[in-house]
């Protein structure tokens, strides 16, 4: 009898899904991205047609250097967040979504790495970092199904050994990077090929990648959740205090270099250079005349300093704790990514918590949804004011052209977001990728 009794059990249960985050906590990862971008944008800004200061070592001097260097790493960081977004965040796509958003994001790739390299062709005085991110986003690719852990790891050793690698590079033979430039089609085009944007530019991705993955690991996190922000905004702070407090501190220790006798020698260079140059009009010479030059009055460079970092003849190890702007050294990445972290988390729990910063920061997420768009703008307008004015003189840069340039990009934006959901150059962007929906 005993075989004959059925058992009934009780079915498991398939485990809960995930409730979506609130709206306003969604809102404000959204928005709070978007005024981060605008940070960022304004920053750099200030980078190029800000002041500087005159003196160093105060304070005034440490408040108007903090735009340099640190708006750009934020806004790589935050390529590196977007790219992850754009494949799911959080919750990863799968199967078709996933290849979709693959092909999207390889076509922005290679779009940026074009319009940057034709910025740059145009005859800019910017160093424009679009072509870097174009490059740095197709690195990433393989990268972008990691978990949040291991893409941060991914940014130490990045960050650790890719300024090595960058230092070995400098004080190494680089005639092979002259090789390679010389039948690069891009360095031929506008004169930064890939060697420059991987190796000896001035956002070297071998370095960058390291911004690239910080900001793909959080954007792995669930940014929506108040306990992921609160972590962010203790881990943002403590490593712009190792980073900037770490290169501080060893530095104290380093033995300072004697450099009055560098100091001589590029003094004696300067006075024999102008006086070579006193009484010719050089703004137009082309290339040509240049090597003329350069040929006629070859003795002026033997005045130039020499030393092993500019000669080639050894590694500095002494720079690797170097934390200055765009040093790309290990402290001064991990204390970018830090500033970083702490602006992207604490814009996302203000505007997520605080509903009225909405509407007074209105004008400043509405420039960062078209971030891109007010990127070029200002590249354009320093091109034709600054580079090539028509008038043939040019205008004086400082506080009066940064803010100009703030104001108007914050107008533009509100205005066109009113009427618009996209920037003019999101719109093609996102044109140019909806061949990414015929994949399979």
């Amino acid at each position: 009898m005993a075989n004959n009794i059925i058992e009934f059990r009780p079915r498991e249960l398939a485990p809960a899904p995930e409730e979506p985050p609130a709206r306003d906590a969604s809102l404000g990862r959204i928005i709070g991205l978007d005024a981060a971008r605008a940070l960022a944008v304004f920053g750099m800004y200030y980078s190029h047609v800000g002041p500087w200061a005159n003196e160093s070592g105060t304070w005034k001097s440490f408040l108007m250097e903090i735009p340099h260097g640190r708006s750009s790493a934020l806004f790589a960081t935050l390529a590196g967040l977007s790219l992850v977004l754009i494949a799911g965040g959080s919750r990863p796509k799968t199967g078709r979504p996933m290849r979709q958003a693959v092909v999207r994001i390889a076509i922005r790739s290679v779009l940026l790495l074009a319009l940057g390299s034709w910025l740059v062709a145009m005859g800019t005085s910017i160093v424009v970092i679009l072509a870097y991110y174009g490059l740095f986003f197709l690195l990433a690719l393989p990268f972008i199904k990691l978990r949040a852990r291991t893409l941060a790891i991914l940014a130490v050793v990045v960050g650790i050994g890719g300024p090595m690698i960058i230092q070995w590079a400098w004080s190494s033979d680089t005639s092979w990077m002259e090789a390679i430039d010389a039948k690069d089609p891009l360095a031929m085009w506008s004169g930064e090929g890939v060697t420059s944007l991987l190796v000896n530019g001035t956002y070297p991705g071998i370095a960058w990648m390291a911004y690239m993955f910080a900001g793909m690991a959080i954007g792995k996190l669930d940014l929506t959740k108040l306990a992921i922000q609160v972590r962010l905004l203790i881990i943002g702070p403590a490593l712009a205090l190792l980073g900037y407090g770490g290169a501080w501190l060893i530095g104290k220790f380093l033995p300072s270099a004697d450099t009055s006798a560098m100091d001589a020698s590029w003094k004696a260079f300067d006075e024999a250079m102008s006086k070579a140059l006193e009484g010719k009009d050089t703004e137009n010479w082309t290339k040509e005349q240049w090597k003329d030059f350069d040929a006629e009055h070859a003795s002026i460079y033997d005045l130039m300093p020499k030393d092993d970092a500019m000669t080639g003849t050894g590694f500095d190890w002494t720079s690797l704790v170097a934390a200055s702007p765009h040093s790309n050294m290990p402290f001064e990445l991990a204390g970018n990514i830090g500033v970083a972290f702490t602006v992207i988390a604490g814009l996302v729990l203000l505007l997520g918590r605080f509903a009225k910063l909405r509407f007074w920061l209105a004008p400043l997420i509405a420039v960062g949804s078209m971030s891109l768009t007010a990127y070029v703008a200002h590249i354009a307008a320093v091109w034709y004011l600054i580079d090539h004015p028509a008038n043939g003189v040019g205008y004086e840069t400082g506080w009066r052209m940064w803010a100009v340039f703030v104001v108007a990009m914050l107008a533009f934006a509100l205005l066109w977001r009113r009427f618009l959901k996209r920037g003019p150059l999101e719109y093609l962007m996102h044109w140019a990728t909806l061949p990414a929906k015929l994949v399979k």
